[in-house]
């Protein structure tokens, strides 16, 4: 109980509020404008602001069920349904549902009598009249200078308009009114705001031949607010504003890694490629095929079937087709799909706030996975250099709070250092790819290397980047005593240790054969003396026996002799056995 106790004393505490459906506005009015108090919009000529109101209006009675009523003293009714309907709004379908009254009053400076009379009471009547017929809940009165368009005495004027914002206050509706910025002070008669619970500024101004539009909430009374000024677009969907304060450091991290398209690539990050959500920036030289890796990333994005925006500042889509073609990326097929949208445009037709805001609106719409941004560095040219560095911060955090992966690429300037990019961004990408031309031989030929990559182990080497029919590929730079060779120079000196392996393995083998030939030879010797020592064997053992038959012979002789001779035995006495004594 006490812990919900809290959090209802808060909402206790809130000041009730209507929604506009504005896209980012009621995000940085933290709900919507003030409920039953009043709401003046100012600005000067052409910033916006009947088109805010009627917007309001609008979206009150279709969204929220709460009718309203557009009281003009400029534009008759016609001409309002006319100009509204370029926003994709029918007033008159909505005011024959009885959601949306518009009356026009006429009021003509010369026909005004101003006197101590003067008073509002058929304004009240005529308004009040309207608000009955419809049960309405919302009130524009547009634009308020034109009510009060010939009176000079100021007490009078005072006085109407104080009675004008205490009537609608004690009418319960939520109104809006829209009135012209003065000289020096926010309206013409310098009175309107400090009347008004919650004072918005409109301003439409132009730097450098370029012209943005920005929003401020002046004061809104009871409630906190966004302070910042905020860029805002007017386009075929009405109000949106970009709520810059919304963003920061907090966004939650992917250990997902995904495909650079390019297999030797995401072999140099470790084998698996960049974390999914995080911001990779390749910058270089001209020429050296920036374009072409974004366009590998986008492709792998796409055949996993996932949604890619890509934004270019230097070629249209039909261009970017045909060209990506030549390195074998068929990027047509994935626009048929609605897995690819293009947005091109030259950076100097917006402001940067207003870049930021097509952005922010394109990637609300179309909910991608990857977003593209080629390249950033021409985002200078709509505003300067700081602005830019801006820019692409609040641009970079929007994206890691969606989850979505940043494909960023940057042109390095002739002479520049090359470890440094236009808009001062690399501090805070993720991932930084460089890719240079070495001159060599008469040759320029491209070579790639990774800078850094937070969160993984990637390869310090440089490595030859192609552009071959069948896309990107990455081949081992040579590194000998010679320095650092690519192109013909590589394949020349490719060819020269080719030949010397050749001498080598010749020479090797050769050196083989003649150990052979020596082995054998060796052998043959081995193998003729034991053939001579087996024969001396067998000779040696052939006298042997003759020897030993010899003297068996022999002795079988001399017994046999002894026999005819009537001898004795050798062991007896040696009397011949003829010759006993008797």
């Amino acid at each position: 109980m006490s812990k919900t106790a809290p959090k209802k004393d808060k909402e206790n505490r809130s000041l009730p509020k209507a929604p506009t459906g504005i896209q980012g506005l009621d995000e940085i009015t933290e709900g919507g404008f003030p409920r039953g108090r009043p709401t003046l919009i100012c600005g000067s000529a052409g910033a916006g602001k009947t088109l805010l109101a009627m917007e309001f209006l609008v979206r009150g009675a279709m969204e929220y069920n709460e009718p309203g009523v557009f009281l003009a003293f400029e534009e008759t009714a016609p001409e309002l349904t006319q100009n509204v309907r370029s926003l994709g709004f029918d007033l008159d379908q909505l005011a024959k549902e009885k959601k949306i009254l518009i009356d026009y009053v006429r009021i003509e400076r010369s026909e005004i009598d101003e006197t101590g009379d003067y008073d509002l009471e058929g304004l009240f009547i005529r308004l009040a009249a309207g608000i009955d017929a419809i049960g309405a809940k919302r009130v524009v009165l547009d634009t308020i200078e034109n009510l009060f368009a010939g009176l000079q005495n100021q007490g009078i004027l005072r006085a109407e308009l104080r009675r004008l914002f205490r009537w609608l206050k004690d009418k319960g509706v939520s109104a809006v009114i829209t009135a012209e910025r003065g000289e020096g002070v926010l309206t013409r008669h310098g009175l309107e705001e400090y009347v008004s619970d919650c004072v918005i500024l409109l301003d439409h101004r132009v730097t450098d031949q370029v012209s943005t539009r920005r929003l401020r909430i002046v004061k809104y009374r009871g409630t906190a607010h966004g302070t910042n000024e905020y860029p805002f677009l007017i386009d075929e969907d009405g109000f949106s504003v970009l709520p810059v304060t919304s963003l920061g450091l907090h966004h939650e991290v992917s250990e997902e890694r995904i495909s650079s398209g390019i297999p030797r690539l995401d072999t140099m990050l470790g084998g698996e490629g960049f974390y999914r959500g995080t911001t990779i920036l390749v910058s270089g030289t001209a020429g050296t095929g920036k374009t072409s890796m974004a366009a590998h990333f986008v492709d792998a994005a796409c055949r996993r079937g996932e949604r890619c925006l890509y934004f270019s500042f230097e070629e249209s889509p039909g261009q970017m087709v045909r060209n990506m073609r030549s390195i074998g990326l068929n990027l047509d097929q994935w626009t048929r799909k609605n897995l690819l949208q293009f947005h091109s445009s030259r950076a100097t037709f917006y402001g940067l706030e207003m870049h930021l805001a097509i952005i922010h609106k394109t990637v609300q719409e179309f909910e991608p996975k990857v977003v593209v941004i080629d390249p950033v560095g021409s985002l200078i040219q709509a505003g300067n250099r700081r602005d830019a560095h801006t820019m692409l911060i609040r641009l970079i955090d929007f994206l890691k709070q969606r989850g979505v992966t940043a494909f960023l690429t940057n042109l390095t300037s002739a002479g520049d250092a090359l470890e440094k990019t236009d808009v001062e961004i690399s501090s805070i990408v993720d991932s930084w790819l460089f890719v240079r031309d070495i001159e060599l031989n008469g040759e320029r030929n491209r070579a790639l290397y990774v800078l850094k990559s937070r969160g993984m182990a990637h390869s310090n080497q440089l490595r030859e980047f192609l552009l071959t029919p069948r896309g990107v590929d990455l081949l081992d730079v040579y590194v000998g005593p010679e320095g650092v060779l690519t192109g013909s120079s590589r394949l020349s000196q490719e060819a020269r240790e080719n030949a010397a392996l050749v001498v080598r393995q010749q020479e090797a083998e050769r050196k083989d054969r003649e150990r052979i030939r020596k082995r054998e030879l060796l052998e043959a010797r081995i193998a003729a003396l034991r053939k001579e020592f087996e024969m001396e064997e067998e000779n040696a053992e052939t006298s042997s026996a003759q020897e030993s038959s010899r003297e068996k012979l022999m002795t079988e002789n001399r017994e046999a002799m002894a026999r005819s001779r009537h001898a004795d035995r050798v062991k007896e006495a040696t009397v011949p056995k003829g010759r006993r004594t008797q």
